[in-house]
């Protein structure tokens, strides 16, 4: 297992949630619904800049870079949560089950279709661009993914091809019990009903290698004696240039591209479930019940975030990503279930009496119950920003 994994893990599951985000948000205020939920373009800008603005800075990048094993996916998923919070939006728990699928299945193809594993770089490089593109009107944040880009270059690049292929190992390894079926990868029959994916056996080739079909034989001293051609069983072509490993540059690969950005909501349904998913069970063990009343509370007395009208008592704005009946039948077997468990719900919005009711509340039987100490650091350096 390779101690280098997590950073490129959380650029590339991040970039894939600001796209997801961005595209149904985008969907949002296309429809009549904003008006009923108080909605407007300028709340998807302030969620997607408070995002970036959080997953760029330097402190969490600094921190994430740092050699460590992987997380599991429990530990993950509460890390983006706690990411995807960090604005007045507040995603429900089935929003955030899709979502996640939809990131890891996208990135988990992305893994399976690269070339070499370098081509891991050029991936992660594409989701920066992509997220550039999205807060491009704001120079701070450009910035930021700049330098951000910066550390990962000069962290990555002087790794051999066996380190990158060390990495693209525990990527796989982390991702191989995961078979959601996506609707566009559906659409575009890149993936079978099973939630396999479909590999091409035609293609570019990577730069410097040669195409498939022929075979060279040599002699102890080095000398070519033989030459045979063989049918390789596939449409190979040369590429003419290398990809730019710089902050800027063609690619090359589209692969981390915005696959969204042209596609409709249909495309961000997942049908199935994956193995590592209980949604009841979420409910009940919860790695902390107040983290969501903490960043309010942070964000309040930071003064990150207004008082809203149409906000819910939390501070943040509900959102559903991905509304359906189903999903509205799934909100109320968990409210039931929340209530079974018997999870408190904090309203933290007043500073010094509400403070000291929430720190009462930290007990040991808290700590306890959080899914392992994996990631405290990162954590802790979300409620510091």
């Amino acid at each position: 297992m390779s101690l280098r994994t997590l950073p490129l893990l959380i650029i590339n599951l991040g970039g894939e949630m600001l796209y997801i985000l961005d595209q149904r948000l985008r969907a949002r205020n296309e429809s009549d619904e904003k008006i009923q939920k108080g909605w407007s373009e300028d709340d998807g800008k302030r969620v997607m800049n408070d995002i970036v603005g959080v997953m760029f800075c330097k402190g969490f990048m600094e921190e994430s870079m740092q050699p460590q094993d992987m997380y599991s996916h429990r530990a993950l998923r509460y890390v983006l949560t706690r990411l995807a919070h960090t604005s007045i939006m507040r995603l429900n728990s089935t929003s955030m089950d899709r979502m996640y699928d939809l990131m890891t299945m996208a990135f988990k193809y992305q893994i399976a279709l690269c070339p070499r594993p370098r081509d891991l770089l050029l991936i992660s490089f594409n989701h920066i661009d992509g997220v550039r593109e999205l807060v491009k009107d704001n120079p701070r944040l450009v910035n930021l993914i700049n330098e951000a880009q910066r550390l990962i270059i000069e962290m990555y690049t002087p790794l051999s091809d066996g380190e990158f292929q060390l990495i693209r190992q525990t990527l796989l390894a982390f991702f191989q019990d995961m078979h959601v079926r996506v609707s566009i990868l559906l659409k575009e029959n890149l993936q079978n009903a099973d939630g396999s994916f479909v590999i091409p056996t035609s293609g570019p080739v990577p730069h410097g290698s040669e195409v498939p079909g022929l075979i060279r034989y040599f002699n102890s001293r080095g000398r070519l004696v033989r030459r045979r051609e063989f049918v390789s069983g596939g449409s190979y072509t040369s590429i003419v240039r290398d990809a730019s490993f710089d902050v800027s540059g063609d690619r090359v690969t589209r692969l981390g591209a915005n696959m969204y950005s042209v596609s409709s909501a249909e495309d961000t349904h997942t049908s199935g479930s994956s193995k590592h998913t209980c949604k009841h069970q979420q409910v009940c063990d919860d790695p902390n019940p107040l983290a969501k009343a903490e960043l309010d509370l942070l964000a309040k007395l930071m003064g990150q975030m207004e008082v809203w009208d149409s906000v819910c008592a939390d501070g943040g704005m509900r959102v559903n990503l991905f509304p359906s009946d189903q999903e509205e039948d799934e909100e109320r077997r968990l409210s039931g279930a929340n209530e079974a468990c018997g999870v408190v719900n904090i309203q933290a919005v007043k500073a010094d009496a509400e403070l000291t009711r929430i720190a009462a509340q930290f007990t040991d039987q808290d700590e306890a119950e959080r899914p392992s100490d994996k990631g405290e650091d990162l954590l802790a350096m979300m409620d510091e920003l």
